[in-house]
């Protein structure tokens, strides 16, 4: 059996690009930057990665106004690479398919600011207020969504709240 699952937390580059296929299907693009910090000869130098990655659907639709440049996701998905073929040649690009994404700390210039408060993903990527950020349940493009993702419990079904700075990384 191979495995492909990516959990990743960074922020985003830039807000988030919300488009609609043809089938009417959401699609946003997004990009995270995600820092690591490794020692080089005498010094500690901070590096940073960038990833692409793709959420589909009303999880799309729902979250592009709260995706934006600056704001910290966590977000869990598959590798999938696109391939075409452009001026003759082929080109090939790997994505991050997301199909649980979390609101984190970050900017508070957006509407989403802070990710408490926001919409909680329920199966079929329906959403009802008053959750804590984290949405899943995406399907394939232009298919229904699976249920939700899970939620963080401190033991007594509570969800469980950090601030930005209990988080190691």
């Amino acid at each position: 059996m191979d495995i492909n699952h990516v959990v990743i937390v960074g922020r985003l580059t830039r807000d988030a690009e919300l488009r609609y296929t043809n089938s009417g299907s959401a699609v946003a693009n997004i990009s995270l930057a995600i820092n690591t910090r490794r020692r080089r000869d005498d010094q500690w130098v901070d590096e940073a990665h960038f990833f692409d990655a793709v959420v589909w659907g009303k999880t799309a639709e729902s979250l592009s106004p709260y995706l934006t440049k600056g704001k910290q996701i966590g977000l869990e998905g598959e590798l999938r690479q696109n391939r075409w073929e452009q001026d003759g040649q082929r080109r090939s690009k790997v994505e991050i398919f997301t199909r649980n994404i979390q609101l984190l700390g970050g900017r508070g210039d957006g509407p989403g600011a802070g990710g408490a408060g926001s919409d909680q993903s329920q199966p079929g990527g329906q959403s009802q207020p008053g959750g804590q950020g984290h949405y899943g349940g995406q399907g394939q493009p232009g298919g229904q969504g699976q249920p939700g993702g899970h939620e963080q419990s401190g033991g007594r079904g509570q969800p469980q709240e950090f601030e930005d700075d209990a988080i190691p990384f």
